[in-house]
């Protein structure tokens, strides 16, 4: 066998792959098929088609002949021949090398969804057997441990196996914990507390008014700091956290870090799967990046700092393998806006006024602004502090009790959450609504392209998972012809990398139609991209808060970070934004000064 066999993987969507609907195109054209050997069979009964890897050439015929997309040939780096840690079945997705855990240090990982995070998380909590790649001839124990002899793993799967080690993870949908635990939080937290640390947690994560709730009518952000909750009041030797910061806050996000970091001791593990970056930098201890190509197969690098974890991520170069996974680098430039404030008040061509609205006990004071085209204003604030409400009375969903009337504004709206209504494929969809749009070249090299639209049209919109439902839906909301874009979380469900194009795209957009944009962001790397001005949301959440006029970004940034009391700077390299470790020399210094948010490092 030639050294080259074990490089080359042939993966089968089982989704799309449908033999009994086309005519076995990827058989009948096969180079070796037609030699008389076996490299791609389909027989009358298989559910789909099954390759050869040891046989295929690597000709790629077969994925340009599929009518259904399904097949990928993908060449790996030499370098990962004998590391395959697992496998589920034939043509399916392949899992090379495990992130490797430090006994009380926080072990992050990073990389795009679809990349194996899930899959090594479950091999670390002994929920999975690793099988080497030898899907139908699993390996025992045995032969696992000498295939990890001599690092950290072996040592580390011996204990699991001896059953000293105790594995509780947090899963990443929150919004299915309705569905398999009924009760209010109290019960269950009183159920699961065995160190007797609850009344913390409840403090720290902000939970002490939900605990007569019944899980069921939690918010998402209520159910996620529900969850970190349940796994930090429990006693193990490993702690997962799968994606902890989704559906929170930016004050929230970092009392969920401080509660995980809580959880450390010399003996136990932490490992924690995190998307936004800044969370990510402020919550490890080091790092590991996963690579590859999602659904077809995922490497993890080996352990590195956390500065060098995040920039080999946004690099997409791996020094130590001299290795490039990724075209272009992503760095973040903040917008450098042009104009001064004379400039932009001459140019200006929309007002709101003073307004107030009411919703129950929640008042809501609006100071007046002002606004131009070509422009983002991010919103920044705690939930609950009325920015979604803002967003719905400048789309006139809403109307304000008392002061001027919102001007009236042609308005595309995306909302926070995202419920798929539509009964058709996505192609359906966008066709009816936002017909001229979609087929426009310009769009779709500004959107839909950069957004992989195309990767999922032909799907049910039923069907999508969260990230591709943002997705198209930020789609949607950029083909309709408006004056303002309203967007609400465009961050939510999306991965580290799909965040930054996402960001990337809607800024590109409105430089080029010349529109406005007001956008919620909680994730402050893309929320530091995206604005141009800020608007602080400040007050009491859920009973009397203000939403103050738009500001430059560098004065609303440290009036916002300062009622949080954190500190930024930036990257040198690739200029993202870092939160500073608590009172550290930094944290202090910049404190002193007033300079909460750092532009130039």
């Amino acid at each position: 066998m030639s050294a080259d066999h074990n490089t080359r993987i042939a993966i089968v969507n089982h989704d799309k792959c449908k033999p009994k609907r086309c005519r076995q195109e990827c058989r009948k054209s096969c180079p070796v098929v037609r030699m008389g050997k076996l490299c791609i069979e389909v027989t009358p009964v298989s559910k789909i088609a099954w390759i050869s890897e040891e046989l295929c050439i690597g000709c790629g015929i077969c994925v340009k002949k599929c009518p259904f997309e399904a097949i990928s040939i993908i060449n790996l780096p030499s370098n990962l021949q004998k590391d395959t840690t697992h496998r589920y079945n034939a043509n399916s997705f392949k899992l090379h090398r495990l992130p490797i855990p430090r006994a009380g240090q926080v072990l992050g990982l990073v990389g795009t969804n679809g990349i194996g995070k899930s899959t090594a998380l479950k091999i670390l909590a002994g929920k999975q057997k690793p099988n080497l790649g030898r899907f139908d001839d699993p390996p025992d124990w045995q032969e696992i441990l000498n295939y990890f002899r001599g690092s950290e793993l072996q040592n580390y799967f011996t204990k699991i196996l001896e059953d000293d080690l105790k594995a509780v993870i947090k899963p990443q949908y929150v919004d299915q914990i309705p569905k398999a635990v009924k009760g209010t939080v109290q019960a269950m937290l009183d159920k699961k507390d065995d160190t007797g640390t609850q009344a913390i947690y409840c403090d720290l994560l902000d939970l002490n008014h939900l605990l007569d709730r019944k899980i069921e009518d939690l918010s998402g952000g209520e159910l996620q700091r529900f969850a970190i909750a349940v796994v930090c009041v429990q006693k193990a030797d490993i702690y997962m956290f799968d994606e902890p910061s989704s559906y929170l806050d930016v004050k929230q996000r970092l009392n969920a870090a401080l509660a995980i970091r809580n959880l450390l001791t010399d003996t136990n593990y932490v490992i924690v799967v995190e998307h936004d970056l800044s969370v990510l930098d402020y919550l490890s201890d080091f790092i590991c990046c996963l690579y590859g190509v999602p659904g077809a197969y995922g490497v993890v690098t080996m352990p590195s700092s956390v500065r060098e974890g995040i920039n080999i991520f946004l690099d997409g170069f791996v020094p130590s393998e001299n290795l490039r996974f990724r075209d272009s680098s992503l760095v973040f430039k903040v917008s450098e806006t042009a104009e001064n404030e004379e400039e932009i008040k001459k140019l200006c061509r929309y007002k709101y006024g003073n307004m107030v609205k009411k919703m129950g006990d929640f008042e809501l004071s609006i100071r007046n602004g002002e606004f131009t085209d070509s422009e983002i204003i991010v919103m920044l604030g705690e939930n609950g502090t009325g920015k979604t409400t803002f967003i719905r009375l400048l789309a006139g969903k809403l109307d304000p009790d008392s002061g001027d009337a919102v001007p009236s504004l042609n308005v595309s709206y995306k909302p926070q959450k995202i419920s798929p209504k539509s009964t058709g494929t996505v192609r359906q969809l966008l066709h009816n609504r936002i017909r001229s749009a979609y087929v426009h070249p310009q769009f779709v090299t500004d959107v839909m392209k950069p957004l992989m639209i195309d990767a999922i049209i032909d799907q049910e919109v039923q069907n999508l998972s969260g990230g591709e439902l943002q997705r198209v839906a930020i789609a949607l909301c950029l083909g309709k012809p408006a004056d303002v874009y309203l967007v609400d979380e465009p961050s939510a469900y999306l991965d580290s990398e799909q965040r930054i194009v996402a960001a990337k795209v809607i800024k590109r957009f409105i430089l080029h139609a010349k529109k406005t944009a007001f956008i919620v962001e909680h994730d402050f790397i893309m929320a530091t991209y995206l604005a141009d001005r800020v608007i602080v949301f400040d007050g009491i959440p859920s009973i009397k808060t203000t939403a103050n006029s738009p500001q430059p970004l560098l004065n609303g940034m440290n009036m916002f970070l300062k009622s949080l009391e954190i500190t930024f700077r930036r990257d040198p390299n690739n200029f993202r934004p870092r939160i500073n470790k608590q009172n550290s020399v930094k944290d202090v210094s910049q404190k002193k000064s007033g300079q909460y948010f750092f532009l130039e490092d």
